[in-house]
């Protein structure tokens, strides 16, 4: 196996269409990397890129320590799934698998001893003999990897390989590509839009949009330390609550956040020094505040420290209840300002409440407080981490 390296790649198609800017990343040897980001984000791209499908405009990539930039896909040892299965309709399970073998040639006894192999691995040994349009899509899509899987290449490519299943089958098929990439030991390089996906799987994952790298870590790391407002606000299932504010000091060592016209009380007391003194430093400048729905609190209505609140619609999800609240006065990030700025306005914030703590109705009105240790803060004018 081998590592992937992209060294300051640019990808620019016509005179004024940047798709990728000045990408750096790597991909450890061994590592499930994957790419996520919204459509048009560039991920796709750089897939290509690496594979070999669309020049470089400028910049290196390596796979291993061979620079593969003037390389052909054929040429790179690299072996691709797509989203579309691709498989040949009139080739048994078996045929398809060797496919890739038989065009290289390979002696039939060892063709043979590989598709088996792979096969085993994959849990086809009894669909070998059957057409593609005998199988689920499950089984479909694990032909597909099978196929890649028997050239035993430096590098996996997977774009989008779940996106045609059904929702039960992707949340089962990706624990199936997570196992198998771990047990192979291979390093897979996988793009999606489903950021689900992408925190499930990845060991790392890398988050794009127009064109840059935003941020790339553990999936652990970008929930907790998101850097900036777009990661906070594309990561997390639902996003982050992202409203402009301030910082306010309240006197007597409370410290709290202002919004438009609602604010609250923060428990900063029980911050670690260090922590409080970085609030402290940020009184009275204005920033984006985010807090995630798992950490906003409901109390009673009139509770000292929260801001007064309706609840608007409570989606059930099962175990956990999706609270949308509606806050007068607060100015959520990035929202259009109303036609006349003077009139009051009321955003919608989200609260997620497990299932054994929801004691609250439509309409019911309440008092929103959340704990300083789950505030996020962001720079107003660039979005980065403060």
């Amino acid at each position: 196996m081998s590592s992937v390296t992209f060294t300051d790649v640019t990808k620019q198609f016509g005179s004024d269409v940047v798709a990728v800017r000045d990408l750096d990343l790597e991909v450890d040897d061994g590592e499930l990397l994957v790419v996520v980001g919204p459509s048009g984000c560039g991920k796709t791209t750089t897939l290509r890129m690496l594979a070999g499908l669309e020049d470089i405009t400028s910049g290196e990539v390596r796979i291993g320590d061979r620079v593969v930039n003037g390389l052909s896909a054929k040429e790179r040892d690299i072996a691709m799934v797509f989203q579309s299965y691709a498989l040949y309709p009139h080739l048994s399970v078996g045929e398809n698998l060797g496919y890739p073998l038989k065009l290289a040639k390979m002696p039939k006894r060892e063709l043979r001893e590989r598709v088996l192999s792979v096969a085993g691995q994959l849990q086809l040994g009894e669909l070998l003999d059957r057409k593609p349009r005998q199988l689920s899509g499950g089984q479909r899509q694990r032909v597909a990897m099978g196929r890649a899987m028997v050239r035993e290449p430096k590098v996996f490519l997977m774009d989008e390989p779940l996106s045609n299943l059904d929702a039960k089958l992707r949340v089962t098929m990706r624990s199936e590509v997570a196992e198998l990439q771990h047990n192979l030991g291979t390093t897979m390089f996988y793009v999606t839009h489903d950021q689900v996906e992408a925190m499930t799987m990845g060991h790392r994952v890398a988050l794009m949009r127009d064109g840059v790298l935003q941020q790339v870590a553990p999936p652990a790391e970008l929930y907790r330390a998101p850097a900036n407002t777009f990661v906070a606000g594309f990561i997390g299932s639902p996003p982050m609550n992202l409203v402009d504010g301030r910082i306010i000091d309240l006197g007597e060592g409370h410290l709290g956040f202002s919004s438009g016209s609602a604010s609250f009380v923060l428990d900063a007391e029980v911050l670690p020094a260090s922590e409080r003194e970085r609030f402290e430093q940020l009184v009275g400048q204005p920033i984006v505040i985010g807090f995630r729905p798992e950490h906003v609190k409901l109390e009673s209505a009139g509770t000292d420290g929260g801001a007064d609140a309706s609840i608007r619609l409570i989606e059930m999800l099962g175990s956990e209840h999706l609270v949308h609240l509606d806050i007068a006065g607060v100015e959520l990030h990035g929202a259009p300002l109303p036609d006349d700025e003077s009139a009051a306005t009321s955003t919608r914030i989200l609260a997620k409440l497990h299932d054994d703590t929801v004691d609250v109705r439509q309409g019911d009105n309440v008092s929103v407080h959340i704990a300083a240790r789950h505030i996020h803060a962001f720079d107003a004018e660039s979005g980065r981490r403060l």
